[in-house]
């Protein structure tokens, strides 16, 4: 989709809010702030189509996930999720759950296009699936993070458990689930759930920064770097060569120019550097 004649109409609007600004950083807000950004059904339905949406969309190039007011998320809306299936059938009650999951989960995960996290607030319970489904999170320092359940008698929400013991040593995980005892930004930081801490009045402005660095590189790259981080370090040594490989050529396909510039730029006109600059796309 490139054009307004073309273009299917947005899906956002309502429990969701898009900013799409002229350098390609598209900020999908979450607009519940009177709950805390809480996810409820009607959240998640928006969400999905507001991603399916941006993927399609030329003028997206990254997606930053962030929330109205003072938090990113204070995780699932409980209420409204019992309510809405109350009297329903398991297979209602199975779709439901559903549609959270698939958002913060499974398009998050697989989304072709860069991700990123920017936590301006509380995140709480399930709001951690989305935050490290993203591909970076920056967070505020004094962002409040917890996983709560404990303390009302029930464990954590689905994959919330799964998201910690991805990103963070084992005895940080242990520590907070067991004890349900919050943490700000700047643990977060230390225990690497967020890329970087910075403070409140800067989180913009750094997240904006890592944002244009990564849209100014060939998409198929980047693409495929950040799957072949995702799905490799699963695989067997032999497999993941075989994947990579399959990624490197696809990028080729796809992009040669970004490639041949960057060989050129390297080797040819000694413009580029490894680790002393970033090439510059013409």
């Amino acid at each position: 989709m490139t054009d307004d004649v073309t273009r299917e109409p947005e899906p956002w609007g309502d429990t969701v809010l898009v900013e799409l600004t002229e350098d390609g950083i598209a900020f999908v807000t979450l607009n519940r702030p009177e709950k805390r950004n809480a996810m409820n059904p009607t959240l998640n339905r928006e969400m999905s189509a507001t991603l399916d949406f941006l993927e399609a969309d030329d003028r997206c190039a990254v997606v930053v996930l962030t929330g109205a007011g003072e938090s990113f998320s204070a995780g699932m809306d409980l209420k409204e999720y019992f309510r809405e299936t109350d009297g329903k059938s398991r297979a209602v009650q199975h779709k439901v759950r559903d549609e959270g999951t698939d958002w913060q989960y499974r398009k998050l995960f697989h989304y072709t296009k860069p991700t990123i996290a920017m936590v301006n607030g509380w995140c709480f319970g399930g709001a951690f699936v989305p935050m490290v489904s993203c591909d970076l999170a920056i967070a505020s320092e004094d962002a409040v993070f917890g996983i709560s359940e404990v303390n009302w008698g029930v464990t954590p929400g689905i994959l919330v458990i799964r998201t910690l013991a991805e990103t963070i040593p084992t005895r940080d995980a242990m520590y907070f689930v067991m004890t349900g005892e919050r943490f700000d930004g700047r643990r977060a930081s230390e225990m690497r759930l967020v890329n970087v801490a910075v403070p409140a009045n800067e989180l913009r402005a750094r997240t904006i920064e890592v944002a244009r660095n990564v849209a100014s590189l060939s998409r198929w790259v980047v693409r495929g770097a950040k799957m072949g981080v995702r799905h490799t370090r699963h695989m067997p040594w032999d497999v993941a060569e075989d994947y990579l490989y399959a990624k490197h050529d696809q990028a080729i396909l796809f992009d040669a120019d970004a490639r041949e510039q960057g060989i050129s730029g390297f080797l040819d006109a000694k413009s580029y550097r490894p680790g002393l600059g970033t090439y510059t796309r013409r």
